[in-house]
C-alpha cells in the first residue's frame, strides 16, 4: 500500500500536470485567436473580447469550485471538470463566425478553474510548513500558456489553426484519464468540510483582508494572464513579427511565470508572504513605468537646425523586461496564496476560490480594456500604463493596511528614548 508521502507527491505531480494541459486550452485563443482576427477582420476590442471570453468563465466558476472541492475533494471535481471541456473544444475547430467563438470559448474557459480545485485539492496533503512550496509547484501549471505559445503556433503553420483546438481536446481526454488513475482520494479532506453550509462559506466575503488579496491576486495573475493573451499580437503589431517568433519570444514572459512558482512558494515559507508580495509589486512598478513610455521620435531645435531622437524600447529590451516581470509575477503568485494558506487553513478552497475569481476576473477585464484603449488612443503601450496605474493603487492599499500598521506597533514596543535637557 503506498505510503501517505507518496500519495501526496503523486497528488501534487498529477495536479501539475493536468493543470498545465488545462492551462493550454484556456490560453488557447492568444495563438488561434491571431488568424481568427484576420480572417473576421476583427477590431482591437473585438480581439480583446474574443481571447479574454475564456477567462470570465474559468474565474467566475472559481468560487463554486472552491466549495465543492472542501465539500467533496479535489479528485472528482478536477476530473469531472477536464472531461466537461472536451467536446467544447473540439467544438472550436468548426466555427465560421464571431459567436461561435463566443460561445465555445464560454465552456472552454471552464478548463481555467482547475487551477481552484487543484490549489485545495495538494495544499490538503501537505503539512501548513510545507503548503507554500506545494502550492508552488502546482502553480507550475501556469507553463502551459508558454507551452501552447510554443506548440500551438507550430500546428497552425504546419495544419492550420482548426487543428489547434482538435489537438487539445484529444489531450485533455486523455489527461483526465491520466490524472485519475495516477492521484488519490483523503476521505478525511472532504468529510472534515461536508457540513459547512454555503451560507457559512460565503462569510468569507465579509472579511476585509480577502478583498485585499484578491486585489493583489488580480495583478500578479490576472495581470500574468491578460499579458499572456495580448503579447503575442503585441509582437506582431510593434515589432512585425510573424506568430512563431512573437509567440517564442512571448514564451519569454510566460514560461518564468510558471516555472519560478514553486521558488515564490520555497521563499514564502521562509521570509514570509507579505515581505515577498510586498518587494513584487515594487518590481511590477518599475518593470511597467519603463514598459509604458510609447515609441517616440523627438525633434530638438538645434543651432545647425532640427535633429530628430527615437526614444523607446527595442525588442531585445522589451523582452529582457518583460522576463523580469514574469519572474516578479511567478513568485508574487505564490506568495498570495501564501497568504490564504496562513491565515485560512481550513477554508483553502472557498478563498481560493474568491481570490481565484478576482485574479482570473483580472484576466478577462484587462485584455479587453487593452484592447479599447489602443482603439482610443493608438498607442500600443496603453496597456502598461494602466497596469502600472493598478499595480499603484495595490502598492499604496498594502502600505496602509500592512506595512504602517507593522511600522505602529513596533514603534510601540520600542519608543522613542526621551531626552532631557
Amino acid at each position: 500500500m503506498a505510503s501517505q508521502n507518496y500519495k501526496a507527491w503523486s497528488v501534487v505531480t498529477a495536479s501539475t500536470t493536468a493543470f498545465t494541459v488545462c492551462f493550454m486550452v484556456w490560453m488557447m485563443f492568444a495563438v488561434i485567436g491571431i488568424p481568427i482576427k484576420k480572417t473576421l477582420d476583427l477590431n482591437e476590442t473585438q480581439f480583446g473580447i474574443l481571447v479574454a471570453l475564456p477567462v470570465l468563465t474559468g474565474s467566475l466558476i472559481r468560487l463554486p469550485l472552491g466549495m465543492w472541492t472542501d465539500r467533496f475533494g479535489g479528485r472528482i471535481v478536477f476530473f469531472i471538470l477536464m472531461l466537461s471541456t472536451v467536446i467544447p473544444i473540439w467544438l472550436i475547430s468548426y466555427g465560421t463566425e464571431f459567436w461561435h467563438y463566443l460561445v465555445t470559448g464560454l465552456f472552454v474557459g471552464v478548463a481555467g478553474g482547475s487551477f481552484t480545485v487543484g490549489i485545495a485539492y495538494c495544499a490538503r496533503w501537505f503539512p501548513k510548513n510545507r503548503q507554500g512550496l506545494a502550492m508552488g509547484i502546482f502553480g507550475v501549471g501556469n507553463t502551459g500558456a508558454a507551452v501552447t505559445k510554443l506548440v500551438a503556433p507550430t500546428i497552425v503553420v504546419a495544419y492550420g489553426w482548426a487543428m489547434v483546438p482538435k489537438v487539445y481536446a484529444v489531450l485533455m481526454l486523455l489527461m483526465a484519464v491520466a490524472f485519475w488513475l495516477f492521484s488519490y482520494t483523503d476521505e478525511d479532506h472532504a468529510s472534515a468540510h461536508s457540513s459547512v453550509t454555503m451560507k457559512e462559506q460565503l462569510q468569507a466575503l465579509r472579511d476585509p483582508k480577502v478583498w485585499r488579496y484578491s486585489q493583489y491576486y488580480s495583478i500578479v495573475f490576472g495581470g500574468y494572464v491578460a499579458l499572456s493573451l495580448w503579447m503575442t499580437k503585441y509582437y506582431i503589431s510593434e515589432y512585425g513579427f510573424d506568430i512563431q517568433l512573437a509567440a517564442l519570444l512571448a514564451a519569454g514572459f510566460s514560461i518564468p511565470g510558471g516555472v519560478l512558482r514553486a521558488i515564490g512558494g520555497y521563499f514564502s515559507d521562509k521570509y514570509g508572504a507579505h515581505f515577498i508580495t510586498w518587494w513584487v509589486l515594487w518590481i511590477a512598478l518599475v518593470c511597467l513605468f519603463f514598459l509604458s513610455y510609447p515609441q517616440t521620435d523627438l525633434v530638438i531645435q538645434t543651432v545647425t537646425g532640427p535633429k530628430t531622437f527615437h526614444i523607446g524600447l527595442n525588442a531585445t529590451v522589451f523582452t529582457v523586461i518583460m522576463f523580469t516581470m514574469g519572474v516578479a509575477f511567478a513568485i508574487g503568485k505564490a506568495s498570495v496564496f501564501k497568504y490564504i494558506s496562513d491565515d485560512y487553513p481550513h477554508n483553502i478552497g472557498v478563498i481560493s476560490g474568491i481570490v481565484g475569481l478576482a485574479g482570473g476576473m483580472g484576466g478577462f477585464i484587462l485584455p479587453i480594456m487593452f484592447g479599447a484603449l489602443v482603439d482610443l488612443t493608438g498607442v500600443r503601450s496603453s496597456a502598461f500604463m494602466l497596469m502600472f496605474g493598478i499595480v499603484w493603487v495595490s502598492l499604496m492599499w498594502m502600505y496602509f493596511t500592512e506595512v504602517r500598521p507593522m511600522e505602529v506597533a513596533e514603534s510601540r514596543k520600542h519608543p522613542e528614548p526621551t531626552h532631557y535637557t
